[in-house]
């Protein structure tokens, strides 16, 4: 039987984002990294004022952006519409959800990619520290992405508080 992970959640800002990459080494040194869980729902602005302008950001370093995103496709049209570089993006769309913690610690400890975006299922607290080394092991940041149902469904009421909540991407 899995145990849940009971992580404390904290609001993100646009400065506290900023300080979180510093101290994770991606201001220009690069020199280690960390893994961070947004959890997201429709509608919210927040994705296009944190989230999207530090992909633009990454996607200018030599190494790739991967999405792991198990039965979802993403969209060419919806990387254009938010200048991200299709050239620079790799999806993995067809790995199963079983299989997606192992493939997101593989690829952040693989140093191919400046970040790794993963919809993932709660994590076990031991989960969560394979890929916190992993991200450090590959200089990598990782964002564990949930949609607000998933979150609801598998955390505490107390945690649901103080969640960041970003709304979602366009797949098609």
């Amino acid at each position: 039987m899995r145990q849940q992970s009971t992580r404390e959640y904290l609001p993100a800002t646009s400065a506290s984002v900023s300080s979180a990459l510093s101290r994770a080494g991606h201001s220009q040194t690069g020199t280690t990294g960390m893994v961070s869980e947004l959890v997201y729902r429709n509608n919210d602005m927040i994705l296009t004022h944190i989230l999207l302008p530090l992909l633009r950001q990454l996607a200018g370093e030599p190494r790739w952006l991967l999405w792991l995103s198990p039965g979802e496709k993403l969209s060419r049209r919806w990387l254009a519409q938010n200048q991200l570089p299709h050239d620079k993006i790799m999806q993995l769309s067809r790995i199963p959800v079983i299989n997606s913690v192992d493939a997101m610690e593989k690829a952040l400890t693989s140093g191919n990619y400046s970040v790794v975006l993963g919809w993932l299922p709660v994590l076990t607290e031991q989960e969560n520290y394979r890929l916190q080394q992993a991200a450090q092991q590959g200089r990598c940041l990782g964002f564990i992405m949930r949609p607000q149902e998933w979150h609801n469904d598998n955390a505490p009421q107390a945690r649901q508080l103080n969640t960041v909540q970003i709304h979602s991407f366009s797949y098609h």
